[in-house]
């Protein structure tokens, strides 16, 4: 442990993409609702511009900014599906609960905020088997006014759980999330092991980035 890189007294974990593999899933299907819709748009295209970011937030960006309107209900819709198409196919995110083991022993507090809401956590990290470590300390973007890029979110996970934002870390793998953290003034660790993700975009945002969980600790620095 040195001067420049204290012990967090506060890990707070993204959800999909850090904890669970949902954002192939997610976005395939995004992709296809937008287009549907007449948001002409490609996989790749979701995956790059809407990983990490609410459906709020990604249907208000296109009706600012196109003549297409996805519907008042569209939200509502989007998290009725989740059921189904998180029924299979969700899946830990490699070697992240070894690492949530280490901040256990630590002794360091954590949660998880997500730009997704309470009952899709439910769902994911039900399937993944996280659900136990993570069911006490839940927080999601519908919980405040503005969703990531913004830092309302870790701002509220950090006041809720009791610790100063320079005194908690966060967990992400998207540029979004990565610009909440450090917005938030915290430190932001962001991974990168999937190949669609926005490496220079996450750098850019000021993320340390990782794309290995097993180096995550020694990053940190956890003991």
């Amino acid at each position: 442990m040195t001067k420049t890189r204290p012990l967090p007294k506060l890990v707070i974990f993204d959800c999909d993409g850090v904890l669970v593999d949902t954002e192939n899933l997610a976005n395939r299907r995004l992709a296809e609702w937008l287009t549907a819709a007449g948001f002409q748009t490609t996989f790749e295209y979701c995956r790059k511009h809407f990983s990490g970011r609410s459906m709020a937030s990604v249907q208000k960006e296109i009706e600012a900014s196109t003549e297409v309107r996805l519907g008042a209900d569209f939200v509502d819709r989007w998290n009725a599906g989740l059921p189904d198409l998180f029924s299979h196919g969700v899946e830990a995110i490699p070697y992240v609960r070894d690492f949530i083991e280490k901040v256990r022993a630590a002794g360091i507090a954590y949660c998880v905020a997500s730009s997704a809401r309470v009952s899709k956590m439910h769902i994911t990290l039900g399937q993944t088997g996280f659900l136990p470590l993570f069911e006490q300390a839940m927080f999601s973007a519908t919980m405040v006014t503005r969703g990531k890029p913004f830092p309302d979110l870790f701002l509220h996970a950090a006041k809720t759980m009791g610790f100063a934002p320079a005194d908690s870390i966060v967990i992400e793998d998207s540029v979004a999330g990565t610009e909440a953290g450090i917005a938030a003034g915290m430190r932001v660790f962001s991974y990168h092991a999937d190949p669609l993700s926005d490496r220079h975009g996450l750098a850019a945002a000021g993320g340390i980035l990782f794309d290995d969980m097993r180096e995550l600790a020694g990053l940190v620095p956890i003991p």
